[in-house]
């Protein structure tokens, strides 16, 4: 304990008492010899890092249970399944950066239910840069996270019915031998982001007219 506490940098007391509130897991013990490792030193770096921005040790608590019950990546990304997202590996003091004061017990259970985010080791895995990035945006905007996380769930759920009516199209209509062995149809991906693209553009520019003839005239558009 004493060398783990000089290469964390803090007295060995609060290393003790970390310990007695569950905040590191007990050590390897060898007779009378407690052996700690890497994993705890960098959990106590965590510890210190999220008490920097403000989080209660309470708090840190709660987010190391929630964290230790996600799933990890190999669940997650389906072992390698195909994907055209970048995941993004990141400590849990960058994940609180991203989202500043929003990182809390009930947003990082839901962001792992989704599958927004898995572990691995000591590290957070989000499994898509693009997702990352525009969630953070929102939440700089003024959004609440458990909103952006809520909007996410019925975005997925209108995006798995496009991904089966795109896949069944295709699948119906392409050449079985052009096909042949490949593990999604030719020019899915391609052909199903035109459409989207498309047709979300001009869902917006009916939802913003309808919302502009309703506008009275003397009011200013947002």
């Amino acid at each position: 304990m004493e060398e783990l506490a000089e290469e964390a940098g803090i007295p060995v007391r609060t290393v003790r008492f970390y310990r007695e509130r569950g905040l590191i897991s007990p050590p390897r013990r060898e007779g009378r010899i407690a052996w700690y490792d890497d994993h705890h030193l960098a959990r106590l770096r965590t510890i210190a890092g999220l008490l920097e921005r403000g989080h209660t040790l309470t708090g840190i608590a709660d987010l190391a249970r929630t964290f230790e019950s996600g799933r990890d990546v190999a669940e997650v990304l389906g072992l390698g399944g195909p994907t055209e997202e970048t995941p993004v590996r990141l400590t849990p003091e960058q994940l609180a950066d991203h989202f500043e004061g929003e990182v809390t017990p009930e947003n990082l259970a839901a962001a792992l239910d989704l599958g927004y985010l898995a572990t691995d080791g000591d590290e957070i895995v989000h499994i898509s840069r693009r997702l990352l990035e525009v969630s953070a945006e929102l939440v700089r905007e003024g959004v609440p996270l458990a909103t952006v996380l809520s909007t996410g769930r019925r975005v997925r759920e209108h995006a798995d019915a496009l991904a089966d009516l795109f896949v069944s199209v295709l699948e119906a209509h392409s050449d079985e031998d052009a096909r042949g062995d490949a593990p999604e149809p030719p020019q899915l991906r391609p052909l199903a982001r035109a459409v989207m693209d498309a047709e979300l553009s001009m869902a917006l520019d009916r939802r913003l007219r309808r919302e502009g003839a309703a506008r009275p005239p003397h009011e200013p558009a947002p």
